[in-house]
Parts: structure tokens; sequence; C-alpha cells
């Protein structure tokens, strides 16, 4: 599989939409900001989208969904980013942020399918796990071994002490911090699909169980690594002790030298996350700042190329470095969206 390029690009941009007629003020490179897991696809569409095209090859920070929202939602013109990419769909607070700022047009892509991802070097013992013990392993507060209706600060410092087939080393686990949309997702799908099942939270409002549920642990079991998953990759390779939380794509390029857990009786595979039979699957967005186009030289044509059966297709080259591709039809779908760019309503967000 090929390797990618993940050199981080910092975006230094000055002026507005207004005055992006005045040579000194103009920008005449696409910015592109968000998810450290979109960031590699995104990377490749560039660089191919330099190379084949007139254009300059767009500018790209790795910043996290959340950060990569944010700078987005702050603004129409030069010194803001005109497309965002997102591990994780747009929140209503997020649409909301930028309307406020005069974002008013925006429109989403939702490009293919990843899977997060309990990885560990090949030298270690490899986790068997269900959700319910990850949580266990990771919650904040979790059920009192004594009396499984009251919660209480996690107790639990070996895996083994959650279940003694489970492996007798300290619960060491490095993932992405709350500015990452994986961390969302994780948070989400893997922490409360592990806990909203158990007898402790079972009457508690929607909102309080999302609380208990999706907080981790502070007390050095989970491990902050940045927005950097090659980070984590390198310490897992050096660490076989270590387990770590990233997308798909990266276990996929690092197959020679890391393995994941089985999840809920699931193996991670590009087929099992396309069906949503692997319980920590997701959808990956981009979203498009529709004031720039045709005023940022390129943006749509980048759009178009993204999109393109060469890109996205079922032998297309965002395959080829681990996408989940979307099926034909939703193909067809996105390149229609790509030609009429359809404003996001904030109902679907909802």
């Amino acid at each position: 599989m090929m390797k990618l390029n993940k050199a981080f690009a910092t975006v230094a941009l000055a002026g507005s939409v207004a005055a992006m007629s005045a040579p000194a003020m103009a920008r005449d490179t696409i910015s592109i900001v968000g998810s450290s897991t979109v960031y590699p696809f995104a990377t490749v569409v560039a660089e191919r989208f330099g190379t084949k095209t007139d254009f300059p090859t767009p500018k790209l920070e790795s910043t996290g969904s959340g950060g990569g929202m944010k700078l987005f939602c702050q603004g129409v013109g030069t010194q803001h980013p005109d497309i965002t990419n997102a591990s994780r769909r747009m929140k209503v607070s997020e649409y909301d942020l930028c309307q406020k700022n005069g974002v008013k047009d925006i429109t989403e892509f939702r490009i293919g399918s990843d899977g997060i991802v309990i990885a560990s070097s090949k030298k270690a013992k490899n986790l068997d796990i269900t959700l319910e013990q990850l949580f266990l392993a990771l919650g904040e507060k979790v059920p009192d071994p004594k009396n499984e209706k009251k919660l209480i600060p996690n107790p639990y410092k070996k895996w083994s002490e959650i279940d003694s087939d489970l492996p007798s080393v300290a619960i060491r686990v490095m993932g992405p911090p709350p500015t990452s949309g994986t961390r969302d997702s994780f948070n989400e799908l893997a922490l409360q699909g592990g806990c909203e099942d158990l007898p402790a939270v079972a009457d508690m409002s929607e909102d309080d169980m999302e609380a208990v549920c999706q907080s981790i642990r502070e007390d050095g079991a989970f491990i902050e690594a940045g927005e950097n998953d090659n980070l984590i990759v390198q310490k897992l390779i050096d660490d076989k002790a270590l387990y770590g939380v990233f997308g798909y794509s990266f276990l996929e390029e690092n197959a020679d030298r890391l393995q994941a857990a089985t999840l809920n009786g699931k193996v991670p595979t590009a087929e099992a996350i396309a069906a949503d039979e692997y319980p920590v699957a997701r959808s990956l967005f981009f979203y498009v700042k529709k004031a720039h186009i045709g005023v940022i030289p390129g943006i749509k044509e980048y759009v178009e190329e993204f999109v393109s059966p060469a890109a996205m297709g079922p032998n297309g080259y965002l395959k080829s470095v681990g996408l989940i591709v979307p099926p034909r039809d939703a193909l067809m779908k996105l390149q229609n969206k790509a030609d009429k760019m359809p404003n996001l309503q904030k109902k679907e967000l909802m």
C-alpha cells in the first residue's frame, strides 16, 4: 500500500471576500482544515489535484474535527478556511455558530466509512473484548463490583481485573484529545455502546446517561496523544504493553507491525465496517464554504476530483490508501451534489 504524505501545512492567510479583488489581499490556494482521520485522504486528493490541474496544490492543516469546525465557522473571507474535514457529522451547535458568523451556505459531503480500532503491537497480547469491558477499563465512573447499581470512581488497574482472560498488564490506552472527531465517535459508539445497558445507568435521563457513559477516566489510564495519529502508531510499536485508538486506515497502513482488538466478536475489516457489522464504524465528511466558490480558484474542481470515480470508485486511488469508499449509487449522488452544491439544512442535523 502506498504510504501517505502526512506533512502538516499551516495556513496563514489575510483579507476578506469583499477585498479579495485586491492583489495584496488575494489568496489563490485552497485552505483546508479539520480531522486527522480524513487528513491523509484529503492530502492524497490535494496532491493529485495539484499535479493534474493548473491550480495550486491545496494547503491542509490537521486540527481535529472540532478545531476545524471552529475555524471554518469563524466567518467568510480569505483569513478563514474554505473546507473543513470531519470524522463525524457537523453538530447543530456548530451549524448555529456558522450561521451567526455569516457562513450561511454550506454543502456537506459524506465521503465514505471508517472504523475506530483498538490496536497494539503485533508483539503484544491482542485484546478480545466486549464494549462493556472496554467501558469498564476506561470509564471515569463504573459500576461497583459489589453493587452493580452504584457508580464509583474506576477502580480497575489491570485488564485482568475486569476479566481474568484479559492480559495481566496495566490499563494504558493512548488516544485522541477531545477536539478530535475520532474521540467523539469513540466516546459515543464504543464507550456509550458498552455502558448504556448497565443497571447503574438504566434509569438515568438521556443527558445524565451520556455524561456518565462518555466520560473517560483521568488517572493516567487513558493518555491523550494530540491530533497526530502517527505518534500513537509509533508509541505502540515501541511499547507492547500499550494500546491505541485511531482510525482503521492507520491500521491498514501499518498492518505489518500492528494488530487490532476484536470488539464484540468482530474483527475490523473493510467489509465489516462498510456493512456496519463492526460495532465502532463511523462516516467521514467534508464541508464546503460556498461563499468562497468562484473567489478562491479551484474549490469546485477540487470537490469534483475528490468524488470522482478515479478517486472514490471501486478501484479508486482513495480505496488503495484505506478509505472504505461508498457504493456506486451513493457515489453518483455525491457527484450530483458536487455539481449542484445544495445547502445543508439545520433539520438534516437534528
